[in-house]
């Protein structure tokens, strides 16, 4: 009785405001088609009498358990490194007096913006059994590993190295953000009592930051278990599961059997996103409540202060060397075996089919960024914020955009709406209405060649990172600011637009960011979805690496990285780096 009363209470509230209440729908609506809706077609297949046998045979087989803990191997131990690095850097970048700071940022950033089998082809010929590095600078000394395995850079060793590399960027933004939100009177308060800088930092700053940490592992862990990239250049013998999803899908063309794969996949996945939820929930992490007082406390202690910027400096070096190979073989023939220089990289992209490709995948990504960006900050200001009947239901079901692989949610976008989905309205037997609900998305006029599809991809798989990041920097912020332009009679989109947004602008940077980054960058969520009408350039890349043309696909990424260097400029020019404390407050 009381859970029933408590919940009309809540929908009344919400009825008060309508705005709030459009909204809230709306989000709904399309985050049940965007995403739900092409995940439940999947989970029925696999539940379907067809499927039924195939999770016997993947609980039962020692060769699918295997799989399957390599899958979840692999997912912590990136989704651990990843988050400590993030968290590294963003703690030198905002915490720590060192120089090149703007260097380290910019590094931060690239690892993100390219095609992840780009990366991944680097790293082979830099650390591979004939590697630039492991060959040519320390000839047949063997870095890692013995006897047939030395300096065999496949399996567990590479994918932990290129996935960490290529995800922690989203944890350094994440923590950057909630770093430059901290009131610097805490870290005054601590120094007054008598703290040395260890015990604030452990006492005070890390427990500030604990939803960062949990946000973070969250969304590296379940990118790194559905990415396919990365696994399907260097997983050699490390098979994992979205590998094998792929293979059924693309060589046994058996779509139930990959629907029981995506489903074994979500189980960790689900877990882990519980355990986050669960950690949040208890730790109260307020620490925005107005203008922010004092001036940041910069470590300067010189053992501490160089060790951080050392351990920073080197992890650049490593991400130099990578991406410097990228761009080096671009403009040369075959890197490592004919070093002359050429442009017939860039001649093959630009006047083939890569200026339409260029075109496409730009403006497609230009259109899901700000959706993606605006959508993820909404639903966060809703979750953190409103008190609703099905907001953790809400906050669950976007991310599973991001939890299951790229590849599933393609293979839902076609068996879901392959077809158009009607609603027949007989106003007489002879004369039935027919009434399109969705029309179909995969090829004709109705949706550009495909182009639909592919933005509404692109959201679906950008918005977590985008409610992920405002929920961890809302959690920081107190309510108390909010009731304040309520009670002076402001609403909820006003309050929304003034208070809201401008604190947790961090937030919403990041998420375009890695909005419009991941769009660019992705290719297992829409590689089932390209058409003649629509050409994306991580598929044409993913084709130059398979057919061995390694100079072509640099040519590609350079290009592509300097696309997306670009609009990450636009986007910092546009919404803004300062913090939104600094901007309520009127800056320091």
């Amino acid at each position: 009785m009381y859970r029933r009363s408590r919940i009309r209470n809540e929908f009344v509230r919400l009825l008060q405001d309508p705005l709030l209440t459009i909204g809230l729908i709306l989000v709904s609506i399309f985050v049940f088609i965007a995403i739900v809706l092409p995940i439940i077609a999947m989970v029925g297949a696999g539940f379907s009498a067809e499927g039924l046998p195939f999770f016997q045979r993947y609980v039962g087989e020692p060769v699918y358990q295997t799989i399957i803990g390599n899958t979840i191997v692999l997912g912590l131990t990136v989704a651990t490194l990843g988050t400590l690095i993030g968290f590294l850097f963003a703690y030198v970048q905002v915490k720590v007096k060192a120089p090149f700071k703007r260097f380290m940022h910019f590094i931060a950033l690239v690892p993100i913006i390219s095609p992840p089998f780009a990366l991944a082809s680097a790293v082979i010929l830099l650390f591979g059994r004939n590697g630039l590095i492991t060959k040519g600078v320390f000839d047949t000394r063997c870095l890692w590993g013995s006897g047939r395995n030395c300096n065999d850079i496949y399996g567990l060793d590479g994918l932990t190295l290129v996935l960490s590399l290529s995800l922690f960027t989203v944890a350094y933004l994440n923590f950057k953000g909630m770093l430059q939100a901290l009131d610097p009177a805490l870290d005054e308060a601590a120094t007054n009592l008598g703290a040395s800088k260890w015990h604030t930092f452990r006492t005070v700053t890390i427990p500030m930051l604990l939803p960062g940490f949990a946000s973070s592992f969250l969304l590296l862990f379940v990118e790194a278990i559905a990415d396919l990239g990365n696994p399907l250049v260097l997983g050699g013998n490390f098979e994992v599961l979205a590998t094998r999803i792929y293979v059924s899908i693309v060589g046994l063309y058996d779509t139930t059997a990959a629907a029981v794969l995506s489903i074994v996949l979500l189980v960790p996945s689900l877990t882990v996103f519980i355990i986050q939820r669960y950690w949040i929930n208890r730790a109260s992490v307020v620490s925005v409540t107005g203008k922010p007082t004092g001036q940041p406390q910069l470590i300067t202690h010189p053992v501490m202060r160089w060790v951080l910027w050392g351990a920073v400096m080197v992890i650049c070096v490593l991400v130099v060397a990578i991406y410097a190979t990228i761009f080096v073989g671009a403009f040369t023939r075959v890197l490592g075996v004919n070093n002359e220089f050429t442009l017939d990289n860039f001649n093959f992209v630009i006047n083939g089919y890569g200026a339409e490709a260029m075109g496409d995948t730009t403006w497609l990504s230009a259109l899901a960024t700000p959706v993606a960006g605006i959508l993820g900050i909404f639903i966060a200001f809703l979750i953190v914020r409103k008190a609703f009947a099905g907001r953790t239901l809400l906050d669950f079901a976007t991310m599973l955009g991001i939890a299951v692989p790229g590849t599933i949610l393609g293979i839902g976008y076609l068996v879901v709406f392959n077809n158009p989905i009607e609603l027949t309205l007989v106003s007489s037997p002879d004369n039935p209405v027919v009434l399109t609900l969705l029309p179909k998305l995969t090829g004709g006029r109705a949706i550009f060649g495909g182009a639909l599809a592919i933005i509404l991809v692109y959201i679906a798989r950008s918005t977590p990172a985008a409610l992920r990041a405002g929920v961890s920097l809302l959690s920081q912020i107190d309510p108390t600011i909010e009731e304040a332009s309520t009670s002076l009679g402001a609403n909820s989109a006003q309050t929304f637009r003034r208070i809201t947004l401008p604190l947790i602008r961090p937030a919403f940077l990041s998420g375009l960011i890695y909005a419009f980054a991941r769009s660019m960058t992705t290719i297992s969520a829409i590689v089932f979805l390209t058409t003649p009408q629509t050409k994306i350039m991580t598929a044409q890349i993913l084709n130059e690496v398979e057919n061995g043309r390694f100079g072509n696909a640099f040519a590609y990424c350079v290009i592509l990285i300097g696309i997306v260097l670009v609009t990450i400029g636009i986007l910092y020019f546009v919404v803004g780096a300062r913090t939104g404390a600094e901007r309520l407050g009127g800056g320091r």
